[in-house]
């Protein structure tokens, strides 16, 4: 290998008068030039990753459905067993109030658990 071949390699452009980006610059402009001649391979290449994200995303969302499901039996459950015991709360109240002799505390708990729809 050359001497002046060797020091160019090593030195890089510290002596010509260039500024540190512009090899960045000049790969750039060289990325843009080979992508307007493979235009057609370069607009592939986007397609390709856009398909590729939406799936990605499409297969987040199924997962997000599938635990969403899960929650909605699992409310349903815890539902159906609170209001078996407001039902056994109601009746157990009642069965008390039933019991005083004066029954005042039976008509108030009757008004107080009347359904309001049927007014």
């Amino acid at each position: 290998m050359p001497a002046s071949s060797a020091s160019s390699s090593q030195g890089g452009d510290h002596g010509s008068g260039e500024s540190f980006g512009s090899g960045s610059r000049q790969r750039t402009l060289g990325l843009l030039r080979n992508a307007m001649k493979r235009k057609e391979s370069f607009i592939q290449f986007f397609v390709m990753t856009g398909i590729f994200f939406i799936s990605l995303k499409s297969l987040g969302q199924k997962y997000r459905i599938s635990e969403l499901a899960e929650e909605i039996s699992v409310l349903r459950e815890e539902r159906e067993s609170l209001s078996l015991r407001v039902a056994s709360i109601k009746s157990a109240l009642l069965r008390e109030a039933a019991a005083d002799p004066s029954g005042l505390v039976s008509s108030h708990l009757n008004r107080l658990f009347r359904d309001p729809s049927s007014d």
